[in-house]
């Protein structure tokens, strides 16, 4: 049996991920990939795109976090891309690092300029 493509020809042993052995979600494999093919180095060491995948995953939950944090403020079940506009902006880590980024269909953070709000009226200052 030793040789079946289930083991992989390691005698019994079932093949392990590099995601599953550091624990994370985004695919280690994939991301070791796209940086040989990318060019960005003559060389990629092993743990290069391990810890690549490790920042994108934390990233990744850190947007979505917020993100349903929004959804659920404004009494909706599903994230949709206004949601995720609203959490990268009012995160002031976030908006530094996608500053230069146009989310299609977010909108813009709701703003009025203190300058165009009615004035107070001298009635109430007279009271105080």
């Amino acid at each position: 049996m030793a040789g079946t493509p289930k083991t992989g020809g390691r005698g019994g042993k079932k093949s392990v991920s590099r995601s599953a052995k550091a624990g994370l979600q985004f695919p280690v494999g994939r991301v070791a990939r796209y940086l040989k093919k990318g060019k960005y180095a003559e060389r990629v060491g092993a743990g290069a795109p391990v810890y690549l995948a490790a920042v994108l995953e934390y990233l990744c939950a850190e947007v979505l976090e917020l993100a349903g944090n929004a959804a659920r403020d404004n009494k909706k079940t599903r994230i949709v891309p206004r949601h995720v506009q609203l959490a990268i902006r009012n995160d002031e880590e976030l908006s530094k690092l996608l500053g230069s980024v146009t989310i299609a269909n977010g909108g813009v953070l709701p703003n009025i300029h203190s300058v165009l709000l009615p004035k107070k009226s001298a009635k109430k200052e007279t009271e105080v």
